[in-house]
């Protein structure tokens, strides 16, 4: 009865119906679309789901205590999301989850080794079933909404590129969390920057080198198996794309400090990073617990509070709303479309825990408070343009050269 009454108070919009494991049907909503329909296949899920329902759905649906019989887990989470905000329900929801304690962990490099592995170092062949052909495993740019994977891919790195203003040759550029290599190739072949890439990823790095052994601009890429607190010798550009979310968040004074140090006192780095466009709130702990051990997803807050005392200059900030969700959207279909593959690398468990964790995210970034934010970065308040014209002008240049091809 409780089940069926908090239930039946959260969800207002849309129709949602609970098969229970005798069979019985429980329908709430008021009967206009999404329709989905939820079948559970054992009774002790309702008093679990609602002590953490953050966690504990995920776990129902990987381990098959939770079916989906109409629609897809994305229309489930999506129901969900959409009653969140605007029920009593929604306030019971949140409150097992947005309004826990944010609890602020430091990352040691032997945790983050271990961190990384856990995630990054599955079999490759995994990334393979979603992934552009570039293996870029962050969120891409649309400039429309109809723009396929691997375009909105190469669109993110000429924006990325063009506000490090790689304005001549020679340059010395770090990436940190470099992943498969593709920025770092970038970077390399098409401005002619000496580029190091450190990841803490072993199949990453071995990826790395051969995609460096075959880039015509091998002489100035360098691969490094480092944890960005291991380096010390100087850098005109510094590039992060997705890595800063490993960080911790007791670790944010020392990774700004390091950007530091590791920046010429002429130089520019660029920070592209989820995160969360309200107040400071904890890591989702199915993500923490299944998919991103240690990683943490900061507000625009606890970013700017300590890089403010840090000596950098934030000199530009750009807020990415739905280019993450139109990721997601594209990575779940291609995922969802290679099951049968999935599952012969792993299981149906896997399988469905990663399917999961791309709805959930998709969802989070298209209904909720998940933004991607890239921040510049500099020493020197002069030292770009006064305007953001350069950025704009150097991607349409670039993009018209791309359409010529």
């Amino acid at each position: 009865m409780l089940f069926s009454a908090i239930l039946r108070s959260f969800i207002q919009h849309g129709s949602l119906e609970i098969i229970r494991p005798n069979g019985h049907r429980l329908t709430f909503g008021d009967g206009t679309p999404p329709h989905v329909a939820v079948r559970l296949s054992t009774g002790k899920i309702a008093a679990t789901l609602f002590r953490n329902p953050a966690l504990v759905l995920g776990e129902a649906y990987m381990d098959g205590r939770l079916i989906i019989a109409h629609g897809s887990i994305y229309d489930f989470l999506d129901l969900l999301a959409q009653n969140l905000s605007s029920s009593p329900g929604g306030f019971w929801y949140g409150l097992s989850t947005r309004t826990q304690r944010v609890k602020k962990r430091a990352t040691s490099i032997r945790r983050a080794r271990r961190n990384v592995a856990h995630h990054y170092d599955l079999d490759a062949r995994l990334y393979d079933l979603f992934l552009d052909d570039d293996k870029q495993y962050s969120c891409a740019y649309f400039r429309k909404m109809d723009d396929g994977i691997d375009l909105a891919q190469l669109q993110k790195k000429q924006h990325i590129a063009a506000k490090l203003y790689l304005d001549q040759p020679g340059l010395r550029v770090l990436d940190i969390g470099c992943g498969w290599g593709g920025m770092a190739c970038y970077l390399a072949e098409n401005f002619e920057a000496e580029v190091t890439g450190i990841t803490l990823s072993q199949e990453q790095y071995e990826y790395c080198l051969k995609r460096a052994e075959n880039s015509p601009a091998r002489v100035r890429i360098d691969f490094r198996m480092l944890d960005y607190r291991e380096l010390a010798e100087p850098y005109d550009r510094i590039v992060s794309v997705g890595m800063f979310e490993h960080v911790g968040k007791r670790s944010y004074p020392e990774f700004f400090a390091q950007i530091r140090n590791l920046l010429t006192e002429d130089g520019i780095a660029l920070i592209h990073a989820i995160g969360f466009s309200d107040t400071p709130s904890p890591m989702n702990p199915f993500m923490r617990k299944y998919i991103f051990p240690g990683a943490d997803v900061a507000s625009l807050s606890e970013v700017f509070s300590v890089v403010e005392p840090s000596g950098l200059l934030v000199t530009d900030l750009e807020i990415l709303r739905l280019h993450y969700a139109e990721t997601l959207l594209r990575w779940r279909q291609r995922f969802t479309a290679q099951r049968e593959k999935a599952v012969q690398l792993y299981d149906e468990k896997f399988y469905r825990m990663w399917e999961f964790y791309l709805a959930m995210c998709e969802v989070g970034f298209r209904r909720q408070a998940l933004i991607v934010f890239q921040i510049q970065l500099a020493k020197q308040i002069d030292r770009l343009p006064i305007t953001r014209d350069y950025m704009f002008e150097t991607e349409r240049e670039w993009t018209s050269e791309h359409r010529a091809q």
